[in-house]
């Protein structure tokens, strides 16, 4: 095999290539550029952390349950309390307090440098939320709102002294109190707003309005959603007009219930207690409210459904099912239950 050579001319160069020159511009220019665009953006942000004004005029800022660190931000920006909803949302979440702000009202001044604002949220608002759900009794509602406004067994003693006779009227609903708020404060502020609720209500029954209001705290406590509330109402109210004992597991529970366990899963001795609360012994309606209800259970109360039907129950997957007739609920029974 013929091996081949190849010569160069005598007059033939190398040229030295210029090695590493371009990347040695590249490895420069990258810290340069990171150096200089780490000053322009501390630069923008010390500049919008600055507060908005000098002069110090307080003006209440409220912090709506639910609300995100971009919520917050464009409302202080929008309120002109900060310069920068997007310099206020990289400085909390930078700095880990993003989720450590509560809802509630707070009392701010543009003032503040942003660091400022953050350091009056952090403290805790003047004013807090405070959610009650629907059927709760008056022990449980006082016991939330101590929780939530730290108030200590006082406030709770005080609390189920003022709303002795109230049950049923302290309305549910989201509130908002000062840390300072008495129980007297807000048990008024809970009746008024049920007052206000029902007072556009039309009774289309023969019941009063008391018997009305304890109706649809039974209503509150058996059913699951807004459809099937009319429906139970109507079913209870064939009920009373014939005699027939009301049956119904919550108003039992009221009566064995406790501090350990307000509404217990109820045994066969409970349903023998002597109790005018004991629906299942005693015919007709308890003699009081068993818990708070809400809207859609006091408008079932006051506007029925009218149907056949004498009795109800939820399956395992929270349907209801009616029926007209004793066997109809027996052959619902052993269809669902068993």
């Amino acid at each position: 095999m013929r091996a081949h050579f190849y010569l160069r001319p005598k007059n033939f160069k190398v040229s030295p290539r210029p090695f590493g020159r371009g990347l040695m511009k590249k490895f420069l220019f990258f810290p340069l550029a990171v150096i200089l665009t780490t000053a322009l953006a501390l630069f923008w942000f010390f500049q919008n952390a600055k507060p908005v004004s000098p002069e110090e005029s307080f003006k209440d800022f409220l912090i709506t349950k639910g609300s995100g660190a971009s919520q917050i931000g464009n409302k202080l920006e929008k309120e002109g309390l900060i310069k920068s909803a997007l310099a206020f949302k990289i400085y909390v979440q930078v700095t880990g307090r993003a989720g450590r702000i509560q809802a509630g009202e707070y009392r701010l001044s543009p003032n503040l440098s942003l660091p400022g604002i953050v350091k009056e949220f952090l403290s805790g608002p003047r004013e807090l939320w405070v959610t009650i759900p629907e059927g709760l009794r008056r022990e449980e509602i006082a016991a939330k709102f101590a929780n939530s406004l730290g108030k200590d067994e006082e406030f709770v003693k005080d609390f189920l002294a003022a709303s002795s006779g109230l049950e049923g009227q302290l309305f549910p609903d989201t509130y908002l109190f000062p840390k300072t708020a008495s129980a007297s404060g807000v048990i008024n502020k809970m009746n008024r707003t049920f007052e206000s609720k029902t007072s556009v209500l039309t009774n289309t029954t023969s019941l009063s309005e008391r018997q009305l209001i304890t109706l649809a705290s039974l209503i509150e406590r058996e059913t699951k959603t807004d459809e099937e509330r009319p429906v139970v109402a109507g079913i209870l109210i064939n009920r009373l007009d014939i005699g027939m004992a009301l049956q119904v597991d919550a108003s039992a529970q009221y009566a064995v219930g406790n501090s350990d366990n307000w509404w217990p899963v109820l045994n066969r001795e409970d349903l023998k207690i002597n109790s005018p609360y004991n629906t299942y012994k005693f015919p007709g309606l308890p003699p009081s409210p068993i818990a708070n209800p809400g809207l859609s259970s006091l408008k079932a109360a006051f506007s029925p459904t009218d149907s056949e039907y004498l009795y109800y129950l939820h399956d395992p997957k929270g349907q209801i099912h009616y029926a007209r007739t004793l066997e109809e609920h027996n052959a619902n029974v052993s269809k669902y239950l068993n």
